[in-house]
């Protein structure tokens, strides 16, 4: 790397929250139980669907790497948050920065992917019900899941070797709780056209994509269910899409916050990044809960598993005090 494309700044100040310094404690309490409930509950839907046969199906195949891709997502920037709520050491290294945008983008970018393949998945099911095992084969599901990971890394990559060609003089205040990418570049002494340019046409042709795929799949089957409508097809169509519908709109609704709705370091931002790195995670595995039977049944044989086992452990043990 040239000179004058080394950056000068060693590490980076997150201002984290505009919490003020007495309801530190308790925001610092209120986040730790989210991000364990995010932690618990999607490791829980994953635990589920390898321990059942009867969800080993495309569906919760995709359901289970969105899990996996939650946890990461709140994992990136959660416990760093909350680390500097309780030490009150709001610095970063200039690695860890670094390394904390690329995972960021990555996972972030991979439930996006996750989410249009799993609208593919709901058309085809409801459009194309006959020829659904033909269709999405085991060979398919693996490779859309293998491509939105790959894609993903690529994204995240590309954006991350763009970002660290520049220079970061003199301010090295980041106005967030981690380490987000059009903050940087605000930050950086250099030009960052080439970096902006990227972001709009690469970044925005990754994001548009898998939403033209979900509002796609969407609109074909509002069409199939609309040509022939009845109470048990809208009842069985909003049972196999509705948990995923409300994700989506999570998602979506949360991404267009921090992007439209956010201009500088104010309030709408925040609650924006809030929601889309930390309240979304933990709302996925509960959706998904409510709203799916299948799920339900497993989680209720896994809790009678679990009591079975306490039982067994139990039972010697209490006859050999009996004797």
């Amino acid at each position: 790397m040239r000179p004058e494309n080394q950056s000068s700044v060693s590490k980076f100040l997150l201002l984290g929250l505009p919490i003020r310094p007495g309801q530190q404690g308790v925001f610092f309490t209120l986040f730790l139980g989210m991000y364990l409930t995010t932690v618990l509950g999607n490791l829980l839907i994953i635990l589920l669907i390898r321990m059942d046969s009867h969800l080993h199906t495309p569906m919760y195949f995709f359901l289970s790497h969105l899990a996996f891709s939650d946890i990461s997502l709140s994992s990136v920037t959660v416990p760093k948050m909350l680390m500097n709520m309780q030490t009150q050491q709001q610095s970063i290294s200039y690695v860890g920065c670094i390394s904390q945008l690329y995972f960021f983008i990555l996972f972030g970018s991979l439930d996006n992917f996750l989410l249009a393949v799993m609208a593919y998945d709901r058309y085809v099911a409801i459009c194309h019900p006959l020829h659904y095992t033909t269709i999405m084969r085991e060979g398919l599901c693996v490779l859309l899941v293998a491509a939105s990971w790959i894609i993903a890394c690529d994204h995240a990559l590309l954006h991350t070797l763009l970002l660290v060609r520049l220079s970061f003089c003199a301010n090295n205040t980041v106005t967030h709780f981690f380490c987000d990418l059009t903050v940087l570049l605000k930050l950086s002494c250099s030009d960052t056209s080439l970096n902006e340019l990227v972001i709009f046409v690469e970044g925005g042709m990754l994001y548009s994509l898998p939403l033209v795929i979900v509002l796609g799949s969407y609109i074909h089957i509002g069409t199939i269910i609309l040509r022939a409508p009845s109470t048990k097809r809208l009842l069985k169509t909003f049972s196999t899409c509705g948990s995923h519908l409300l994700v989506v709109s999570l998602y979506y609704g949360t991404l267009a916050g921090i992007y439209f709705l956010s201009s500088s370091w104010d309030s709408k931002d925040i609650i924006a990044s809030v929601m889309y790195t930390v309240v979304t995670p933990m709302l996925n595995p509960f959706i998904y809960n409510l709203r799916n039977t299948d799920i339900k049944q497993a989680l209720e044989m896994f809790v009678n598993r679990v009591n079975l086992f306490k039982w067994k452990s139990l039972n010697p043990l209490l006859q050999s005090r009996a004797q």
